[in-house]
């Protein structure tokens, strides 16, 4: 367990209005582990991990993150079902009760920051209730090395604290769990959920707001790599779709799993410090770095454990999203820091449960708006609660929930600079051949891999294409170490016409999902529309 960013420093909290009965500042990694487990909050795992139990709340609630809606926001932000406007006084009055409630106890605060590139540093103070909420926010943020923590000064503050529960007919919100971004205060308040996510995300949303509003850099949903010849590579993709586990690739170093900025001058940065992978039937055949990044230093959340401490990953009794958090520098193959150059390929990547779309495809740029604005992927049986078989699922930008502007500014950006580098977009799906879920096979990882490493070796440059006749995508006929009728879905089917009754019905899908956003979308990107 490494702890770079110790301190003799001491802080205050009077300018918060929070009067705790004792500060923890900068506590080790180390020191949050046994705190942990001296309060009974956790317990250890045989690899030395901690194992932590998120409680009510095992993943976001979309549905009570909310923005201040005030001057910064109210011209700017696209408010609706996802970006939901608060008060700014309402705003106000829950933060003093929240300082109220954490009166007299003990707290533990880090200063941290987000974004690699120093030209886009975002300096964060953090103020957990719980020791082990402070050693995720030191596994997943930018650890300051000493000399910068003394001269630090924080620009956002989150404040968060999940044992206090708000009362909506009081403090505005909807039920008892919130988290809120005030865009003027630079405060973000997270409380009644013990899901250290909302942190996390929290803080994207904000970048998600203030990188392209005021820095004209496009921030990213996404995970990135890159090669020994300087080339980055950029995989966009909802959960599940394997975009932590496909850019941790033996052969590239990895720049980030999740949340990554694409400046004016064509560098790519990690907003993060650390991994928050999903380890749900989790093994080290399947995904190496990720199993063996599960050491002292790692937090699992919400898995179930014998008394032996051994984990059982194939065991969702309390969530299918169980979750470690780790430090980046748990993965050996790792890019530092975390910038990357000369983006070549781009990868959108989406489980297609009803088995339609190719393992691969070329995407025009009209079409590479298209997608990216749905941000397609399915949810299958068992993954959430009512869902019996499998449904399409769209996320514009492959991120909505954490995207504060109209989801065509962040395609208008992104197009752009995919034209100006010159990259290739390709759409991937790892989800499901030879027919539905329930009847055909999840892809072959090693044959998503090969697929992935001919695009980024250039090796599809000179195959055939085929276009497919409904989505007209440009599908490579031969691809290495991949057989040919594993490229062409439609073959994969022992029923050709029940497969061209789905496709057309996913295309329905799509269509109808775009509706939202066809008064925005010009004619490029309406021509990379499927075919209905």
């Amino acid at each position: 367990m490494v702890d770079n960013n110790q301190t003799t420093k001491t802080i205050s909290l009077d300018q918060y209005k929070i009067k705790p009965s004792k500060i923890n500042y900068q506590a080790s990694a180390r020191e949050l582990h046994q705190e942990t487990l001296l309060k009974q909050q956790g317990k250890q795992a045989s690899s030395g991990a901690l194992a932590v139990n998120t409680g009510e709340f095992t993943g976001r609630s979309p549905m009570d993150r909310f923005l201040v809606r005030d001057a910064v926001t109210e011209d700017r932000v696209w408010w609706g079902d996802i970006n939901l406007p608060f008060d700014p006084d309402k705003f106000d009055a829950l933060y003093d009760r929240i300082t109220a409630y954490l009166e007299g106890k003990e707290v533990y605060v880090r200063d941290c920051y987000a974004c690699a590139d120093i030209n886009y540093k975002l300096n964060i103070r953090v103020i957990n209730e719980y020791p082990w909420s402070n050693m995720f926010v030191y596994n997943m943020f930018l650890r300051p090395n000493e000399e910068e923590l003394e001269s630090f000064e924080p620009e956002w503050l989150v404040v968060n604290a999940p044992g206090f529960m708000a009362v909506p007919d009081r403090d505005g919100t909807r039920q008892h769990n919130f988290a809120i971004l005030n865009f003027t205060r630079k405060v973000a308040i997270v409380g009644g959920t013990g899901y250290p996510g909302e942190i996390k995300k929290g803080i994207f949303s904000a970048l998600n707001f203030i990188l392209p509003v005021f820095k004209n850099t496009l921030p990213m949903h996404c995970s990135a790599n890159i090669g020994e010849n300087g080339d980055t590579a950029i995989f966009f993709g909802l959960s599940g779709t394997g975009k932590t586990t496909l850019s941790a690739d033996p052969d590239r170093k990895l720049i980030g799993d999740d949340e990554h900025g694409w400046t004016a001058e064509n560098t790519i940065f990690n907003f993060e410090g650390g991994c928050y992978a999903k380890t749900i039937d989790l093994t080290e055949e399947k995904e190496p770095d990720i199993y063996r990044a599960i050491k002292p230093g790692a937090i699992l959340e919400n898995v179930i454990m014998d008394e032996n401490g051994v984990v059982d990953y194939t065991d969702s009794s309390i969530t299918q999203n169980t979750r470690v958090s780790y430090p980046i520098y748990h993965i050996d193959n790792i890019q530092i820091p975390s910038i990357g150059f000369n983006p070549r390929n781009i990868f959108f990547l989406t489980a297609d449960a009803f088995g339609v779309l190719p393992p691969i495809s070329k995407l025009t740029p009209g079409q590479a708006a298209y997608h990216f604005i749905s941000g397609y992927t399915a949810k299958v049986a068992g993954t959430e609660e009512g869902i019996n078989e499998p449904l399409p699922s769209f996320s514009a930008c492959f991120g909505a929930p954490f995207m504060p502007l109209h989801p065509t500014e962040y395609a208008e950006m992104l197009s752009a600079k995919m034209q100006e580098a010159g990259v290739n977009v390709w759409l991937v799906n790892t989800g499901w051949t030879g027919g539905p879920y329930g009847v055909g096979n999840r892809m072959k990882l090693k044959y998503t891999r090969a697929i992935i490493s001919a695009a980024m070796e250039d090796q599809l440059n000179d195959v055939d294409y085929s276009e497919h006749p409904i989505f007209g995508l440009h599908v490579p006929q031969s691809c290495p170490n991949v057989p040919d009728e594993v490229l062409n879905p439609r073959d994969t089917w022992q029923d050709t016409e029940a497969y061209d009754q789905k496709a057309m019905a996913l295309a329905n899908s799509f269509r109808e999902n775009f509706k939202q956003f066809e008064e925005y979308a010009n004619d490029e990107i309406m021509a990379g529309a499927p075919a209905v």
